[in-house]
């Protein structure tokens, strides 16, 4: 069968309701955790690149999940954009956006998931809060 592994999606399918950042932190891997190695952080199999997981706040009522996270590679840790003036909200969105599916084994029954990568986190200029004026 000819379909990737990484099947490529548009950011707006995926975030009809855009997408926030919440904070960006070294991806693991998980078998070098387990052997204690010196340097854990994961690496994307093709680069060598760094990978960083990039946690999202999805603001759409529908999500199936509130909060998810976006592995990004890159050598250095991506910088977060600049918060809404007033609020905790970092607007952002994912370009080169992709998504794999995978089976959870973890817990009783296995259940489908999805893995998000992108190729970069771009800022999206500010944004102005709406509602009424005082």
């Amino acid at each position: 069968m000819a379909v990737p592994r990484r099947i490529p999606v548009r950011f707006e399918d995926v975030f009809p309701a855009g997408a926030f950042v919440l904070g960006v932190e070294p991806a693991n891997d998980y078998e070098k955790v387990k052997a204690n190695a010196p340097d854990p952080q994961e690496r994307d199999p093709n680069t060598g690149e760094r990978i960083w997981a990039v946690r999202v706040l999805d603001p759409d009522p529908a999500a199936r999940q509130a909060e998810l996270k976006v592995k990004v590679p890159g050598e250095v840790q991506p910088v977060l954009p600049e918060a809404m003036p007033g609020t905790p909200f970092r607007p952002a969105l994912f370009e080169g956006l992709t998504i794999t599916a995978w089976v959870d084994t973890n817990g009783r029954f296995p259940k489908q998931a999805y893995a998000l990568r992108a190729l970069r986190l771009r800022h999206i200029g500010p944004m102005r809060r709406t509602g009424a004026a005082a």
